[in-house]
């Protein structure tokens, strides 16, 4: 499967999972209609669980209600999207075999190093079990099927428009060895007390620890960074050499490409980090990079379809959102 919208990738970040983890919850107050599907306070709380966590750690300004209500209805309005989606490949019996689920579910794995049953008792303690770790995978697998046929079908990059964006981007091929990352980040200010930041690299340390026994890196990432993109398993993009905290800049400079860092203290706090890709000084040949391109305009054009495709269907569809509490 090729990389993928940004759209589909914000989805599979947790709104699905934790919605979808909700549903065992007593139901309560609706809080939005979705044609003949309904979600309910105790099933946004949880998707929002996560989010609000988050928020409240990262966000410093006066207006924390203000940013908590406004990332509530942000999840509320992905969850209404993924109910609409669900409903259209329900409509048009889109279906799964368990054994190709399994399939994906082993693949997945494998391309982490991860063993199932390590990958078992990382289920247990999120408080989640396999199960519904096949359910998620599948409704999953549904939902692609479904993009991939209303659209991605008929998404085309001619080869003058690979041409055009190489020129106009040049830039973004040629100057300072770059690394891409995935990080995780535990924030503890070289100003904060030395209890507190001592206690963070006991965390980083633990963290570290679990990295080398063989556990995901982005499910670390995702459940304990709290640096950028965390969410999606700590993945940064590339960063140019000299722009990064020194510290993490050398220790990048001298890891191999998928070699794991030691715990890095820097001003800000404690990195873990994982190089992913390298790119040297000089200007790479369009030979060398037309995937890259080619994939990079596919996505591009398919979230602006994804906008028109869901926005189209929002209009043909009954939506009722009742006005949200604040617990």
């Amino acid at each position: 499967m090729k990389k993928g919208s940004a759209i589909v990738i914000a989805f599979l970040a947790g709104v699905w999972m934790a919605a979808a983890a909700a549903q065992a919850a007593t139901v309560d107050r609706i809080v939005a209609a979705v044609n003949n599907d309904i979600i309910t306070e105790n099933e946004l709380e949880s998707a929002f669980a996560l989010v609000r966590k988050r928020i409240e750690a990262s966000y410093k300004g006066p207006d924390m209600e203000k940013v908590i209500a406004e990332g509530r209805l942000q999840v509320l309005s992905r969850m209404i999207d993924g109910k609409l989606i669900e409903q259209r490949a329900a409509r048009q019996g889109l279906t799964v075999r368990d054994e190709d689920v399994m399939a994906t579910i082993k693949d997945l794995l494998g391309k982490r190093n991860i063993q199932m049953e390590d990958f078992l008792k990382t289920l247990e303690r999120e408080g989640s079990n396999f199960d519904a770790y096949k359910r998620e995978i599948r409704d999953q697998m549904i939902r692609m099927r479904l993009l991939r046929r209303e659209v991605r079908l008929g998404i085309l990059v001619t080869d003058e428009e690979i041409g055009d964006y190489y020129v106009k981007n040049r830039a973004d091929y040629e100057g300072k060895e770059s690394f891409r990352i995935k990080q995780i980040l535990l924030l503890a200010p070289e100003d904060q007390e030395r209890a507190r930041r001592t206690k963070r690299l006991s965390e980083a340390v633990s963290i570290h620890k679990r990295l080398k026994d063989g556990e995901s890196f982005d499910l670390l990432a995702a459940q304990f960074s709290q640096g950028p993109a965390a969410a999606s398993g700590g993945d940064i993009g590339f960063v140019e050499a000299g722009t990064m905290l020194p510290e993490v800049d050398r220790e990048a400079a001298r890891l191999k490409i998928d070699e794991i860092s030691e715990v890095i203290a820097s001003p800000v706090g404690f990195h873990i980090i994982k190089v992913l890709d390298k790119r040297g000084g000089g200007n790479k040949p369009i030979e060398a990079i037309r995937e890259e391109i080619k994939t990079k305009l596919e996505d591009e054009k398919m979230e602006k379809k994804y906008e028109q495709w869901i926005a189209d269907l929002r209009k043909q569809s009954r939506i009722e959102i009742k006005a949200l509490t604040a617990p």
